[in-house]
């Protein structure tokens, strides 16, 4: 099987690299441009092609890749909310995803921006690397003795719980569907949640149910000084409404992984480009705000499991057995 890569990064091909050899049957060939209707012509000839969580996986692309003989989309992450389902359903393209690769370090990655923007250290960095030792602007509060909400607990949610039960928070959690392994957690409504929450750390899909979830409506409901965490979909939260509770000082800190607008962006180094997005621009001026790069993936763990696994689907759709947890459609 021959599989082209889209948008690779050095980090996917060393990942990759490093255990392709284990698969005699795949040959792999790597492109640094993402996936678009232009580009999907490069796939003729090729088998399967190997997407990313930010890649364009819309009907047009998926009936570009069909013309080009693809029978085989392999996304090398476990969101699939870029793919046209009904599209590839319809040229018999098979989706396949990472349904899980690390939890705990995406987990981990919202601890660290929660612990981040409480003790500012953003701002403190910056500052004593101007040889400013000031303490001013730089309190936060401890985590202990406060109460973590978590939505979402699924096994990157019951991640983030059990961190937060390890910092001795009171852990409640809003979820349809209950994680019996997390017997410290008690159950909430969310609104109950949003009220009685210090820390808000979001680990859910996005769906037609979620979408905009955090409005203005329910940063209404939050606590004054609540830290807010997102490392699920940027448009869980509705950003404009975001920002007028941030101007309204309703928020001790924001930690961002993802957001609204954030697909120019993710992946790639705009240094010397003026911001277009104007959602950006005011996220960033923020100074209780932190954002990073959708990076909340990045450990060499988790991209050993999501290489594993990605070329594991491509040997199981060659032989005919797929993984039923792993396969989209």
């Amino acid at each position: 099987m021959n599989i082209l890569f889209y948008d690779t990064k050095r980090y996917d091909m060393e990942s990759f690299d490093a255990m392709k050899d284990q698969y005699d049957k795949l040959t792999i060939d790597y492109v640094d441009t993402d996936l678009s209707v232009k580009t999907a012509r490069l796939a003729k000839g090729y088998d399967a092609i190997c997407a990313f969580v930010s890649s364009d996986v819309s009907a047009p692309v998926v009936n570009a890749l069909s013309d080009a003989g693809v029978k085989l989309i392999l996304m090398r992450c476990a969101g699939f909310n870029n793919v046209d389902m009904d599209a590839a359903k319809k040229c018999g393209i098979t989706v396949m995803r990472v349904p899980g690769y690390s939890p705990e370090a995406v987990a981990e990655h919202a601890m660290a921006l929660a612990m981040a923007v409480n003790r500012r250290l953003h701002k403190s960095y910056i500052k004593v690397r101007e040889n400013n030792f000031s303490l001013v602007g730089l309190t936060g509060m401890n985590f202990y003795g406060k109460t973590a909400g978590i939505v979402g607990t699924g096994k990157i949610g019951a991640a983030m719980a059990r961190i937060c039960h390890g910092f001795g928070m009171d852990v409640i959690a809003y979820d349809m569907y209950k994680n019996p392994d997390l017997d410290f957690v008690r159950y909430v409504e969310l609104p109950e949640l949003l009220a009685g929450s210090d820390l808000i750390s979001l680990h859910c899909p996005l769906t037609d149910e979620t979408y905009h979830m955090i409005n203005e409506e329910t940063i209404g409901m939050m606590k004054d000084h609540v830290i807010l965490v997102n490392t699920s979909r940027g448009a869980l939260i509705k950003t404009d409404d975001l920002i007028a509770g941030i101007r309204s000082r309703k928020f001790f800190g924001i930690g961002l992984d993802v957001y609204e607008e954030e697909t120019p962006n993710v992946f790639e180094n705009r240094e010397d480009d003026i911001l277009e997005s104007s959602i950006t621009a005011r996220l960033l001026s923020f100074p209780n705000v932190i954002v990073t790069s959708h990076q909340g993936f990045l450990t060499e763990e988790a991209l050993e499991a999501i290489s594993r696994t990605t070329l594991d689907n491509a040997m199981d759709f060659l032989n005919g057995s797929v993984n039923e947890l792993n396969i989209v459609l």
